[in-house]
């Protein structure tokens, strides 16, 4: 069912044949027909799907991981069945059932010593899913179609083909529109301004195509006849269209990896369950085969699904040390290109035998004894004959391979309670070599206090797996964070050396150089930072300070500059960039007012004050406003000068930064006495400046004491009246009506 190449069968002998019964188009009986094998049931189990995915996240995850035992697994087991179950079927496709798998197994040998190439099979299984699941519909529409006798013209055949390959194509554009949200997953970044006018004519032409055909097929047929190939459509548009128009209309995105392994997922592997368990049915039937049954042909399709899925993850983890989670993300991706390429060959209605056995035609079958006698058919029949040992044998098997999926079930149970630290523990002892489970441990070993435990989890999973880079900084952040400063430098060079160009590991490996005193290198790494992503903003600012205080101050405000245009171009505030912003526009205005831009510099200034006002940031509107004050008295403006001292000393008092209130006030005493304002108030400047300072001996408080003792030698016996009222002075000379100098009093 994995192929939408569908033609009509071979010609028949054209020769009288006795009147039969009208056809019927149904496999078993017409509810679980349509139902199952048609997808009625999808709207309700969809919507049942996002509402407790939604609500009911772990345990959603929890029942969906255990219906993969009983639907998704088997289902790629089917297709094993029926490629390798008799020599004749694995001689006919040897290329799918052989060197196909042999360059499969390849690749995931490969893919487990060199974690990159995970990402481009993950990707090409992801995007392959949708279109193998268009195919399954396309070949069940026209089946039906023929079971009932209405075949479809060449015109409607191809309407409703390219309709199916349209709505793929649909689904296609929304996955790679903007950047992928999985690290697994690659995106090709299409911008929506392109996809979003394709997407909408894709949908126009899959109603209108599909539309058309179905309105052509119901004027020569009944709605009974044609019920199967409606609901079939129904399902393409559900399983296709409705995605992308909740998208498009409600903005919210669609994970690629929910969208194609998720319940959609379990809804295609029933249907290809309900049909292969048909085929088989029939085929043993027609070979001679009455103990067929559906249940043994079940239980060997869950058994078979567990060996293909399970124990390759767990032995390749605790016998080779390789990480649990990347492993079986491997095998997933490989056992389902495998299954979609072998899927494609072996059901196809133009095959004579498929034809016959689908669609109820007559065709002769194979006895039992022509299949070629080997070593290989010769095993293959004892194994499933009813000698003692040969059943002794399926059964403890099959009995193995259920408590192994029991084992692998309640490690996804534990290792699912994202909180809970003795489920944790226990999965970490069934799988200690389990990245995604030991982070999970180690985030609720923080939680609960153990911090060394945490750091231990966290050094365990970026052992596991060394070449997964989200693991790897996660374990230098936890080293940050604990306050070993020491082996994170280490670990991020160690992540410099594997990815050289990773922005953000280059900005903390700079931030570690700097904190151990290896300033040159911290720049060096924030320089390459910037090189390899212009947009990280934290480089920007970090390579910004650096210069700055290297007295750089024009290269400082360029890459001020990028840091403000990066923060401004982001959709989503981020509370935790009002203070470096704030800093950066003050930065950027200083740059403008050391080369004489007064104009540039003075709206810098003035959109730091009006930004740090809106955001309670009392120190920086002061600090903004004391620059501003500083440019307007060098540019003239002796008012606007006062005006922007006497805003910035009240916002002082509110902070309790002395070193900064002293500051500002013994600059305004500077200002008042280059004004020739009244001593009075230059001294009481000064003293409130002191004052201060008292409990935070330094330079400073030198600089101020002896500026202070200037102010009172010059007003002389006046100096003592004038300490009885410093506050009533300190509060006039913020009223100070300052526009140039004054004659003293």
């Amino acid at each position: 069912m994995g192929t939408i190449t569908i033609t009509p069968p071979e010609e028949r002998a054209s020769r009288p044949a006795p009147p039969s019964p009208p056809p019927s188009p149904w496999i078993y009986r017409p509810w679980i027909d349509l139902t199952v094998g048609c997808g009625a049931w999808s709207a309700p189990l969809l919507l049942a799907g996002f509402y407790f995915a939604n609500s009911y996240g772990r345990g959603w995850s929890v029942v969906f991981y255990f219906l993969a035992l009983l639907s998704n697994y088997p289902h790629f087991m089917a297709t094993v069945y029926r490629a390798y179950h008799t020599r004749d079927e694995f001689e006919k496709y040897r290329i799918y059932t052989v060197h196909v798998a042999l360059l499969l197994a390849l690749a995931g040998v490969v893919t487990h010593f060199w974690y990159a190439l995970l990402p481009w099979i993950f990707t090409l299984y992801i995007c392959w899913s949708p279109w193998h699941y268009t195919g399954q519909n396309f070949g069940l529409l026209m089946m039906f179609s023929r079971r009932a006798g209405v075949s479809p013209t060449e015109a409607e055949r191809r309407a409703l083909r390219l309709s199916f390959i349209a709505s793929y194509i649909l689904l296609m554009l929304s996955f790679h529109t903007g950047a992928s949200g999985d690290a697994l997953i690659f995106s090709l970044g299409l911008a929506a301004k392109f996809t979003l006018p394709a997407r909408a004519a894709l949908a126009l032409f899959f109603v209108g195509a599909s539309g058309w055909a179905l309105v052509s097929l119901a004027r020569r047929s009944s709605f009974r006849t044609i019920l199967p190939v409606m609901t079939l459509t129904a399902t393409q548009f559900l399983w296709f269209l409705l995605p992308a128009m909740i998208e498009l209309i409600s903005g919210r995105e669609i994970p690629q990896t929910r969208y194609s392994s998720g319940l959609l997922a379990v809804l295609h592997s029933t249907q290809y369950l309900w049909i292969t368990s048909y085929y088989q049915k029939k085929e043993a039937r027609a070979g001679g085969d009455s103990r067929w049954s559906f249940s043994r042909y079940l239980v060997t399709l869950i058994a078979g699904g567990i060996a293909l899925f399970i124990p390759g993850p767990w032995i390749v983890s605790r016998v080779f040390h390789v990480d649990f989670a990347a492993s079986f993300l491997t095998f997933t991706a490989l056992v389902n290109i495998h299954h979609f390429i072998l899927d494609g060959a072996i059901w196809k209605l133009r095959d004579s035998r498929v034809a016959a056995l689908l669609l109820d035609a007559q065709q002769k079958s194979p006895r039992a004894g022509d299949e070629k006698q080997n070593s290989f058919a010769a095993a293959a029949r004892w194994l499933s004959g009813r000698a003692p040992a040969a059943r002794t044998l399926r059964i403890a098997t099959v009995a193995l391979l259920f408590v192994w999926a029991g084992v692998d079930q309640l490690h996804f149970w534990w290792s699912s309670e994202a909180s809970a630290l003795p489920a944790l523990q226990r999965a970490a002892a069934l799988n200690p070599n389990d990245s995604s489970v030991q982070v999970r441990l180690a985030r609720a070993e923080q939680l609960a206090g153990q911090h060394d435990a945490a750091l231990a989890a966290m050094k365990r999973a970026a052992a596991v797996n060394p070449a997964n880079l989200a693991v790897q900084e996660s374990y230098g952040r936890s080293l940050i964070e604990s306050g070993h400063y020491t082996d994170a430098y280490v670990q991020f060079q160690k992540i410099i050396a594997r990815w050289p160009r990773n922005a953000d590991a280059l900005v903390n490996y700079g931030m570690l150089a700097h904190r151990l005193g290896n300033d040159e290198e911290a720049v060096d790494n924030w320089q390459r930072a910037v090189d390899a992503d212009p947009t990280q903003s934290n480089a920007q600012l970090y390579l910004a300070q650096a210069l700055d205080q290297q007295g750089e101050l024009q290269a400082a405000a360029r890459h001020y500059r990028v840091y403000l245009e990066t923060i401004a171009a982001r959709h989503q505030k981020n509370a935790a960039d009002t203070g470096p912003v704030l800093a950066a526009l003050i930065k950027v205005a200083d740059a403008d007012a050391a080369i004489n831009h007064a104009s540039d510099a003075s709206k810098g200034y003035n959109a730091a004050t009006g930004f740090a006002d809106k955001a309670g940031e009392k120190a920086l509107e002061s600090l903004a406003l004391v620059h501003l004050a500083d440019l307007q008295e060098k540019q003239g403006d002796i008012r606007g000068a006062a005006q922007s001292y006497q805003r910035a000393l009240p916002l002082d008092a509110a902070l309790g930064d002395a070193r900064s209130t002293a500051s500002d006030w013994f600059n305004y005493a500077q200002f008042l006495r280059k004004q020739r304002q009244p001593e009075r108030f230059v001294f009481a400047c000064l003293l409130h400046a002191e004052n201060a300072l008292r409990n935070n001996p330094g330079d400073e408080l030198t600089v101020v004491v002896q500026a202070r003792k200037e102010s009172e030698a010059r007003l002389g016996q006046e100096a003592a009246a004038d300490r009885r009222k410093l506050d009533e002075s300190v509060t006039e000379s913020l009223s100070l009506q300052v526009s140039g100098p004054s004659a003293k009093k």
